[in-house]
């Protein structure tokens, strides 16, 4: 007898909404109900707000700073994207002082798009590209909020920091709501381009790991400070990537 579904494989292969069927000239109940749930919680995970000190407290014993971004409040952030790339005045003075001594990386935790994809995955993100950083100088964890990725070029010239990895709650979709991106800068300072960074993505269940994105981090970083550069200049090498993610003397 033949499968009376012939869609139901290419379903199961893909989180793309395929062959859904349809109810007269509409959606189908079930489909229907489902478009919207997963567009309300896109919603929320642009909306939702960071407990910032929740975070704080289960990074340590971690040293942490909270920064701002110049974006005063979330309807401004949206309507604004200038804003979130720059910090306020209170943040710029307490990293101007935090800076004197200087680092090789910051890592800074942007709120961003998704506040479900920092809550869910930015931490055990962060700490598996820790692990594989033993022996380097590292700066203090930036909470940043109402923050867009470019923020952490700022961050990281007051902190007079020679690379910035910046993890930030991605744009939602209706496949996936709380997707987690890593960008790599080096050398950050005001005015870098988009094509001067590296990003990481789809960081969240069904999709990269907390280790391959940690491997792929690290790499990146290793090369840009071999190469004196990011972005376009930096193409990444997959197979060496992954064997960071698994080599035990790192």
């Amino acid at each position: 007898m033949s499968d009376p579904d012939l869609w139901a494989r290419f379903r199961a292969a893909t989180p793309a909404r395929i062959a859904l069927g349809r109810s007269g000239s509409a959606l189908p109940t079930k489909a229907m109900l489902a478009l919207q749930l997963a567009h309300a919680r896109a919603r929320d995970a642009v909306h939702a707000a960071i407990d910032f000190a929740a975070l704080a407290a289960a990074l340590a014993p971690l040293p942490v700073l909270r920064v701002d971004s110049a974006a005063g409040d979330r309807a401004t952030y949206l309507r604004r994207p200038d804003l979130g790339r720059r910090l306020d005045a209170r943040s710029r003075a307490l990293l101007s002082q935090a800076g004197a001594a200087g680092c090789e990386t910051v890592f800074v935790i942007a709120d961003g798009l998704s506040a479900a994809a920092v809550a869910r995955h930015a931490l055990p993100t962060l700490r598996a590209c820790i692990d594989l950083m033993a022996g380097r100088q590292i700066a203090p964890i930036i909470l940043a909020g109402q923050a867009r990725v470019a923020i952490g070029d700022e961050i990281g010239e007051l902190l007079r920091a020679r690379s910035c990895v910046v993890l930030i709650g991605e744009r939602p979709g209706l496949s996936v709501a709380d997707s987690l991106g890593l960008y790599v800068t080096w050398n950050p300072r005001p005015g870098r381009r988009d094509s001067e960074r590296n990003c990481v993505s789809n960081v969240h269940d069904g999709g990269l790991s907390y280790g391959e994105a940690a491997g792929k981090v690290a790499w990146l970083l290793a090369e840009a400070a071999r190469l004196g550069a990011s972005g376009v200049r930096l193409k990444e090498n997959a197979a060496r990537a992954e064997v960071l993610v698994h080599d035990p003397e790192r």
